[in-house]
């Protein structure tokens, strides 16, 4: 892909798709709402394998997600293989003994008492896909030279959106897992300096017996999450 300082503007006419009549809209935006509303952060996997090229597809449509100067800061790794799932949970949960143990501090382990975390993740080696998403902080030219990324945080948080919603729709279920600090995936994975990784997704078939918070079912009521002016 040429680099952006390669580039020149050149327009390019919008494909013509079918048209949408205000019924039709209407009905796909409440679909797609009913559809996101059975998506729920999960802890049971099965470990039943998923092919990757469901995973690689996901990927895919989370790289069409818009950026900042379109320089697509971000970067997933998609592990299977299951020593190296277990080298990232052993790491994990050595973090996640020190955060527990009071390095979070005592308002933001009392935050997720409701939602029944705790040091333990078995996940990391159950499910049969942990993706991890790197942000890049900056790009990095040929000759070694860099140069600058733009709205790195929310381009990579707009992907991620856009990946854990293709999930779900293939019938996948995802827990965002973001253990502090995590410069270990860096090393475990061979990704260079210039990315900080953002968080590992687990990936899976949800257990036949998963559970998932009463407290993560409380969502805002849209007049409290939205203004019309």
């Amino acid at each position: 892909m040429p680099k952006p300082q390669e580039l020149e503007y050149r327009a390019i006419p919008l494909e013509e798709g079918p048209q949408v009549n205000d019924f039709e809209m209407a009905k796909r935006a409440t679909t797609f709402l009913e559809t996101m509303k059975t998506r729920h952060t999960i802890r049971d996997f099965a470990d039943t394998a998923v092919p990757e090229a469901v995973i690689s597809a996901c990927i895919a449509t989370a790289g069409r997600a818009p950026s900042g100067a379109n320089q697509q800061p971000w970067h997933f790794v998609a592990v299977q293989d299951p020593a190296l799932k277990a080298q990232i949970r052993d790491a994990a949960e050595i973090e996640e003994q020190a955060f527990y143990a009071g390095g979070g501090g005592d308002a933001w382990i009392a935050a997720l008492e409701p939602l029944g975390t705790g040091v333990s993740k078995p996940h990391l080696t159950t499910a049969p896909w942990l993706i991890v998403i790197f942000a890049q902080r900056y790009g990095v030219r040929d000759d070694g030279s860099r140069y600058k990324h733009y709205y790195v945080p929310e381009s990579v948080g707009i992907a991620t959106g856009f990946l854990i919603s293709a999930l779900h729709l293939c019938g996948l279920s995802s827990l965002t897992h973001t253990p502090n600090p995590m410069k270990f995936l860096n090393t475990l994975l061979g990704r260079p300096s210039s990315e900080k990784p953002v968080m590992i997704l687990v990936v899976g078939r949800a257990d036949r017996a998963a559970t998932y918070p009463a407290a993560s079912a409380l969502k805002k009521p849209l007049a409290e999450i939205m203004t019309l002016r």
